[in-house]
C-alpha cells in the first residue's frame, strides 16, 4: 500500500502542491470572511440585536469546517476512488456537525434574546437556560448523528425506533416533572408575570416571590406563603395587577325612599367633590335603580398606581367623608325594612295601630 501511495505521489506531486496552495488560500479566505461578517454584524448590533445573534452564530464556524470546505473545493486531484469516497464522507460529516452547531447557537440565542431583561431577576432564567441548552443540544446532535450514520450506509431505522420508544417511556415516567418544567419555561419566555408582580387568580391575591422549575412561590396579602405547581398556575385565569396604572374602587350605597327628589339628584355631585378632594380620579356616581328598600347609587373612582395600601388608605378616607357628608346634609342610609298595611272588612285601609283620640278641652 505504501508503495502504491509513493508511486501515486511521485506522479502527481505537482498537482498536490498546487491543490495545497489553493486549499490554503480557500481556508484563509473563509477565515477573513468570518472576521468580516462578525465585524459587520457587531457594527449593526446597536440598531438591531438580531445582528448580534448572527455575529454569535458566525463566530461558531470551526477550523475543521474551513479545512473540509477547502479540501472539497480543490477537487481532490486524481485521488483513488476509495480515497475520494472517504474524503466525501468526512466532508459530509463535518458539514453536518457544523450545521448542528450553527442551529444550536441560533436557537439558544433566539431563546435568550426573547427571555433576557436586565431589569429582572435572572435566577430562574439561568436555571432554565441550563436545561434548555442541554435539551436543544441533545436533540440537534442526535439528529446530526443519525444523518451522519445514514450517509455512512448504516440502517438507522431501528435506532430511530429505539429512541422513539425510549423517549415515550421517559416522558410517561416523568410526565408531571416535564409538564411543570415546560410551564416554567413558558412563563419565563412569555412573561405573564415576573418576580415582584402582584397577581390575582381564583380568590387569591398575592405577590410573586420566585418562579422555580417545578413550582411558583407567592406571598398572599394575608401573609401566608402559597406554593402552586407551574402547570396548575398557568391553567388558571391570572390577572396581573402590577401592570395596571391605576386601581379602581367601588362604593355601593342606598338612601331611603323618603329622600326628597332635589336631594337625591344632588347626591352624585357631592360624591364627586369628595373623590376629587382626596386626589382620586372620579369615574362616575350614578343612580342605578329602585331597590326593595332603597334608592341605589354606585360610586366609582380610580387611584393612581398599583399599591394596595394606598388604595385602601384613599378608600378609607373617602368612606369617612361620605359618612360625614350624609350626617351634615341630612341623608339617611337605607336598610331592609317592611311596612304592614291593614284593611277593614270593607277593604278600607286602616292604620295598624289605634288612632289617637283628640282630647276635648274641659269647660
Amino acid at each position: 500500500m505504501w508503495t502504491d501511495w509513493g508511486h501515486w505521489l511521485a506522479m502527481h506531486w505537482i498537482d498536490v502542491i498546487i491543490a495545497a496552495i489553493i486549499g490554503f488560500a480557500i481556508y484563509t479566505i473563509l477565515g477573513l470572511a468570518k472576521r468580516f461578517l462578525i465585524r459587520l454584524f457587531n457594527k449593526r448590533a446597536d440598531h438591531n440585536s438580531f445582528f448580534a445573534l448572527l455575529s454569535r452564530v458566525v463566530g461558531k464556524t470551526t477550523h475543521w469546517f474551513r479545512i473540509a470546505v477547502a479540501v472539497e473545493l480543490v477537487g481532490k486531484p486524481n485521488l483513488p476512488i476509495g480515497v475520494m469516497r472517504i474524503v466525501d464522507m468526512i466532508f459530509l460529516a463535518v458539514l453536518t456537525v457544523q450545521i448542528a452547531i450553527w442551529a444550536r447557537e441560533f436557537i439558544i440565542g433566539l431563546i435568550e434574546r426573547r427571555a433576557s431583561n436586565p431589569d429582572e431577576d435572572n435566577e430562574s432564567l439561568m436555571n432554565a437556560m441550563v436545561l434548555i441548552r442541554l435539551a436543544v443540544g441533545a436533540i440537534i446532535f442526535i439528529i446530526a448523528a443519525i444523518v451522519i450514520l445514514d450517509n455512512l450506509g448504516v440502517n438507522v431505522t431501528g435506532l430511530i425506533a429505539g429512541l422513539g420508544v425510549g423517549g415515550i417511556a421517559i416522558g410517561l415516567a416523568a410526565q408531571g416533572i416535564f409538564s411543570d418544567l415546560f410551564a416554567a419555561i413558558a412563563m419565563i419566555l412569555d412573561k405573564p408575570f415576573k418576580r415582584g408582580d402582584v397577581v390575582r387568580f381564583d380568590a387569591t391575591t398575592a405577590t410573586v416571590e420566585k418562579i422555580g422549575m417545578k413550582s411558583t412561590r407567592l406571598r398572599a396579602i394575608t401573609g401566608e406563603e402559597i406554593i402552586v405547581s407551574n402547570t396548575q398556575l398557568l391553567e388558571k385565569e391570572i390577572a396581573n395587577i402590577t401592570t395596571n396604572h391605576f386601581r379602581r374602587s367601588t362604593f355601593l350605597m342606598g338612601i331611603i325612599y323618603q329622600t326628597k327628589v332635589e336631594k337625591a339628584a344632588a347626591l352624585p355631585g357631592l360624591l364627586q367633590k369628595i373623590v376629587e378632594d382626596e386626589g382620586a380620579q372620579f369615574v362616575r356616581a350614578v343612580f342605578t335603580g329602585f331597590g326593595d328598600s332603597s334608592l341605589d347609587y354606585e360610586l366609582l373612582f380610580d387611584v393612581d398606581g398599583h399599591d394596595l395600601s394606598l388604595l385602601f388608605d384613599v378608600r378609607h378616607r373617602i368612606g369617612m367623608k361620605i359618612l360625614t357628608m350624609f350626617e351634615q346634609e341630612g341623608y339617611e342610609f337605607a336598610y331592609p325594612t317592611q311596612t304592614t298595611f291593614t284593611s277593614a272588612p270593607d277593604g278600607t285601609m286602616i292604620m295598624p295601630y289605634a288612632e289617637m283620640v283628640k282630647m276635648q278641652p274641659s269647660k
